[in-house]
């Protein structure tokens, strides 16, 4: 086993979005910070979410008010520092005769959003008649129909997306960022935490890395980070998990997402359209099996199903109509009774001093609050460190690919390879730092070509992906760089030439390039249902 010399300020493990917006504000703010995951980034908890920046409507039932005004507060925020990933969504929610929340409770609701949105970039509310509900989305189920309500939120197409760039934030300020690497101990010395033992999953190497600090932001395998310390533990995490289904567009489908209150549950779900397709989703389970083998089930699915047939009758969905699924689990505080629902949506910054001292563990969040999160988390862990740090500047600072929007489009636009739809996908993967990507094409001539029939993806983004993204294996490519494993056919077409470039790339042989699309292919088969 190997040790680094350097002593780390703190070291963060997990590459959700918590860990990365983490491991950005505290390199940001001039700290030394070393992030760990023992997969790729984003490949947990940050990936099965809704893919909504919202601020959590449904909260207010359960009087969760600081939480809706962080939320509405933080998406604000995002479209502002995350202007190419973040976008505003129109949503309507129908109002029929035998649901839990009638006309009056929603509008209540509708106003109280509104009121807690200070300063709002989208528009506010509306109620519809039967007349106007039935006008604007004619595919809902008209028996029972008593009106609807509209709103807006915001919609991160890729969370991907979102948890790279705060990582490639981070990296720039100086974080060492270490994916596929385990942590196995947690090393304490005194009561305090001296160091960090971890594995190289791809590689096998150990190493061990001195730090003064742990950040545990590990989301659902919170609890077996903390186990690697030796020491006995409560468990933090009681999760729950979420399924979602994705269809093609279908008869009668939404022009809006809509916000339904299910008729077996009351629960409410969504129906959204996102990435050319429509995504409908989520259930809520308490979850007790392996956290590394999680997949929607048959009675989820047909729950799914069933619901949506039921608002937009024509539709007909069946499980032959799902292209793919995906589920995974909230890390939410345990609570062993009451409903799933009624469990609390805030995170806790909890202080594990039983353990260690010097030891934090991130229990809860959302997607869309993680920036606060990552805020209050850097301010206790100045004072830990006995430091007065600078004030957090990542309320004001844009991510990477937020700048220079607009000079990429015209690059872009002017690419003769692309096509006005590639225009628009690598401005919605990479904003900004799609100038990065064509000047890396257009000093590799080989690079510059297209490698899809309709002209949308560059080859030039594969070789991108591995030396200024990160990614370490196909999966990584497809899946959470190039976004190609979210669409329709999961990008198979091209997984043969996607392999061909990495392999040139990254030096594998053909034995590794074999083993990684096979790898590849299972691993997008595993989104069956």
């Amino acid at each position: 086993m190997s040790t680094e010399s350097a002593t780390f300020d703190v070291a963060v493990i997990g590459a959700g979005i918590n860990g990365a917006g983490i491991a950005r504000d505290a390199a940001l703010r001039g700290l030394r910070v070393i992030l760990l995951d023992k997969n790729d980034m984003c490949s947990g908890t940050s990936a099965i979410s809704s893919r909504l920046i919202h601020g959590g409507l449904r909260y207010l039932e359960y009087g969760e008010i600081r939480l809706v005004r962080e939320s509405l507060r933080e998406r604000i925020t995002l479209r502002k520092v995350a202007a190419h990933l973040v976008k505003p969504i129109r949503i309507c929610i129908p109002i029929y005769k035998s649901a839990k929340r009638g006309p009056l409770l929603i509008r209540l609701g509708m106003i109280a959003y509104d009121l807690l949105s200070v300063g709002k970039t989208v528009p506010g509310h509306e109620m519809l008649s039967r007349r106007e509900a039935i006008e604007v989305e004619p595919g809902l189920e008209r028996e029972g129909l008593r009106g609807a309500a509209r709103y807006y939120d915001a919609q991160v197409t890729f969370a991907e997306r979102l948890v790279l760039e705060n990582l490639l934030a981070a990296r720039s300020a100086g974080a060492r960022i270490k994916t596929y690497c385990e942590v196995s101990k947690l090393v304490i010395e005194r009561n305090c935490i001296a160091a960090i033992e971890y594995t190289d999953r791809l590689t096998g190497e150990h190493d061990k890395v001195s730090v003064r600090v742990v950040i545990n932001a590990a989301g659902p395998w919170v609890d077996q980070v903390l186990a690697t310390s030796g020491k006995p533990s409560r468990k933090f995490i009681g999760g729950t998990k979420g399924s979602h289904i994705i269809v093609g567009a279908f008869e009668g489908a939404p022009g809006d997402a809509c916000y339904v209150e299910a008729a077996a549950d009351g629960r409410p779900f969504f129906i959204i359209p996102w990435n050319d397709l429509y995504l409908i989703g989520t259930t809520d389970i308490r979850f007790t099996g392996d956290l590394d083998q999680i997949r929607a089930s048959g009675a989820e699915v047909d729950y799914l199903l069933a619901e949506t047939n039921r608002v937009f009758p024509a539709a007909n969905l069946d499980p032959g109509d799902i292209l793919y699924a995906y589920a995974g689990v909230r890390p939410l505080p345990r609570r062993d009774s009451g409903p799933e629902s009624a469990i609390t949506r805030r995170h806790i910054i909890k202080k594990n001093r039983r353990i260690a001292h010097g030891l934090i563990s991130i229990i809860g969040g959302k997607l869309t609050t993680y920036r606060n999160l990552a805020e209050q988390t850097v301010d206790r862990l100045g004072k830990m460190l006995d430091r007065k740090l600078p004030a957090c500047r990542t309320q004001e600072t844009k991510l990477p690919g937020a700048y220079r929007l607009d000079e990429a489009r015209e690059l872009l636009a002017s690419t003769a390879e692309l096509s006005g739809s590639g225009v628009e996908r690598l401005l919605s993967l990479y904003g900004g730092r799609a100038i990065d990507l064509l000047e890396l094409a257009q000093s590799e001539p080989p690079l510059q070509r297209t490698i899809d029939e309709h002209n949308t993806v560059l080859a030039a983004e594969i070789v991108f992906a591995i030396r200024d993204e990160m990614a370490r294996t196909l999966i990584d490519i497809v899946h959470r760089r190039l976004m190609l494993g979210l669409a329709a056919d999961q990008g198979r077409p091209l997984y043969e030439i996607i392999a061909a470039i990495a392999a040139d790339e990254a030096g594998w042989t053909d034995a590794e390039r074999h083993a990684q699309i096979k790898a590849l292919h299972d691993y997008s088969d595993s989104f069956g249902v």
